[in-house]
């Protein structure tokens, strides 16, 4: 079993960077609070004796000082950065999990059919820098483009990845080779009310949802407030009104896809007495059916074009994640472990998006859940009592345990 002081008091100390005042946490990747969450793990890594490093894209891992770099690695872990106003546990918990696991297996000898390493993957919200799942997508292949990246006080990524150890003219070297990636576990709450109504301490998620997300901005005419007749208006705010209302229709009425959100709108110049001259809006549909993601973007792009004359339109994919089913060998290890332990398991799909199905273009993956209160999180209420996350730790460390002693292969 896993220290249970030492997890929680990690846990509860990983909550002061960002925590903001709403009595949540604000620790947006690349910023100055992630950093400070980076070298307090990587100070707890040391007191543990094991190491830690960071490669070209920020992703810190924490590996055993005597490691076998020749044996395919077991990854577990999940990210440290957060929302705006997010909870303490989302990625946080399943980081802290992984430290505690690798500090477990440390104090073991034996040899290991694999080489254990605990990662925190770098920017997987994409709060602030536009880019979620940058630190695992870096991992599976090349990053495009990431020279152009900026948060939204114009800081380039560049320098806040330098921040953090990494290197953006360097991101090829953190793409791993075929073969090195044995597989990945990540251990994550719930972030939805699936556990918490059917009673069950643990899900073993099945399927992780596909996500598609576009960043689109509408250009229309700004102009004087009262001056200015209806008729004679191309208003970029009206129309991008029009569009959130038609993308909230492809999932609620069309049923297009599992669900659809305008998430982020940005008015320009947003003065009371100024016709709006642009807008920019960000545009995520999810669903676990590759087809069915396709449809919903083509319904997104007929919704853009619907505009009419008056407003231009700019359409940039920000990303696109495929839905991913979890490996079968790292399930039913997990259902070993957790049976070990004595605890029931659901076996459910994903309805949020995680590293996992990133990391899964390199090899197997398999996730944990334990309950989420009230299915809240992204929010200062997300909550997990603490009987569950040091349950979902158990079942982690008996998991990797097995796997490294090839009990599972």
């Amino acid at each position: 079993m896993i220290d249970r002081r030492r997890f929680l008091s990690h846990l509860a100390e990983l909550a002061r960077f960002g925590a903001d005042e709403l009595g949540g946490v604000s620790r947006t990747g690349f910023s100055e609070a992630d950093h400070a969450a980076r070298r307090y793990l990587c100070e707890r890594s040391r007191m543990l004796r094991l190491r830690a490093t960071v490669d070209a894209a920020g992703n810190l891992f924490i590996g055993r000082r005597e490691a076998d770099r020749d044996r395919p690695v077991l990854l577990f872990g999940s990210h440290l950065d957060s929302v705006v106003h997010g909870g303490r546990l989302d990625g946080a918990y399943g980081v802290v999990a992984a430290l505690e696991t690798l500090a477990r297996l440390d104090e073991r000898d034996g040899s290991f059919a694999y080489e254990p390493v605990a990662v925190a993957f770098a920017n997987e919200e994409g709060a602030e820098f536009g880019y979620p799942f940058f630190g695992s997508k870096a991992m599976v292949g090349p990053i495009e483009h990431a020279e152009r990246l900026v948060d939204s006080a114009g800081l380039p990524l560049r320098d806040a990845l330098r921040a953090a150890g990494g290197d953006i003219d360097a991101l090829s070297s953190a793409v791993w080779p075929a073969g090195r990636l044995g597989g990945f576990l990540e251990l994550h709450i719930e972030q939805g009310p699936v556990l918490q109504r059917a009673g069950v301490p643990l899900g073993l998620v099945e399927a992780i949802t596909g996500r598609h997300i576009f960043e689109i901005t509408l250009t229309g005419e700004q102009n004087h407030a009262g001056t200015t007749p209806m008729d004679d208006r191309h208003d970029a705010l009206v129309a991008g009104a029009r569009l959130t209302l038609a993308i909230e229709d492809i999932a609620r009425v069309r049923r297009l896809c599992a669900v659809s959100t305008v998430g982020r709108f940005d008015v320009r110049p947003n003065v009371t007495n100024v016709i709006p001259g642009a807008v920019t809006l960000t545009v995520e549909i999810r669903d676990g059916s590759l087809d069915r993601l396709a449809n919903a973007e083509r319904a997104v792009l007929a919704a853009v074009a619907a505009l009419g004359p008056g407003i231009d339109a700019r359409v940039d994919v920000r990303m696109r994640a495929a839905p991913v089913r979890t490996d079968h060998r790292l399930s039913a290890a997990i259902t070993d472990a957790a049976a070990e332990h004595g605890l029931p398991v659901l076996t459910m799909h994903s309805g949020a998006g995680h590293d996992a199905q990133i990391v899964a273009a390199a090899g197997p993956v398999g996730m944990i859940f334990v309950p989420s209160r009230d299915g809240i999180s992204h929010s200062p209420r997300e909550h997990t009592e603490p009987e569950h996350l040091l349950a979902g730790a158990d079942v982690l460390l008996t998991t990797v345990r097995r796997l490294l002693e090839g009990a599972d292969r």
